[in-house]
């Protein structure tokens, strides 16, 4: 039998770290370059697991050969999805709806196999934001670490500082779900060498 193959379809280097975390690594990354607008009434949690869906689906059809694997985050707020933050402005703006309440961080993840099984799973954590003050969002903001983040943070950095309580999985919330992920590659049938 030909040794398996593992590509991540994902340019994150969160995603890679923590798999290799738990010792997968990943014979190759493939981002997966995919509109990621939610669509009109879409829910946050149906937009996590259709863009991780899509993402394994565009990247398998290129390595048909290997276990693909794909995550999404969503941050949202009821059922406003806060942005993949670029700016400053929507950093604070961000940080600023976020300070003294909870809000919901959903992970989609999806796999496709060689044989064209697809498996996905939805992760949802609950986390509870302190109040910030003006300067405590000023100097996050300053050090530049939530940009490219959704919801305009991240948790494995300064940001964790900012979390009162987290109800469910810290790896989800970096970017990927390691049991459930390990789970979905285990149905069907990748074995960790």
């Amino acid at each position: 039998m030909p040794p398996q193959r593992l590509v991540l379809a994902s340019a994150s280097p969160r995603r890679l770290d923590l798999l290799r975390q738990i010792g997968l690594v990943p014979d190759e990354t493939v981002p997966a370059e995919i509109d990621e607008t939610p669509l009109k009434n879409e829910t946050p949690r149906l937009t996590a697991l259709r863009l991780a869906a899509a993402k394994a689906a565009k990247v398998a059809d290129a390595r048909q050969d290997a276990y693909v694997l794909a995550a999404d985050t969503v941050v949202a707020v009821g059922r406003r999805i806060l942005p993949k933050v670029e700016t400053e402005a929507e950093g604070r703006r961000c940080l600023e709806l976020l300070s003294g309440r909870a809000h919901r961080v959903l992970t989609g993840v999806a796999v496709v196999g060689p044989d064209g099984r697809a498996a996905s799973r939805l992760v949802e954590t609950r986390l509870t934001f302190k109040r910030l003050a003006k300067s405590e969002i000023d100097a996050y903001l300053a050090g530049g670490e939530g940009i490219g983040k959704a919801g305009g943070y991240a948790i494995q950095g300064h940001a964790g500082a900012f979390v009162i309580s987290i109800q469910g999985s810290y790896p989800s919330v970096v970017g990927l779900p390691l049991y459930e992920t390990v789970n979905l590659l285990r149905g069907l049938g990748f074995v960790a060498a």
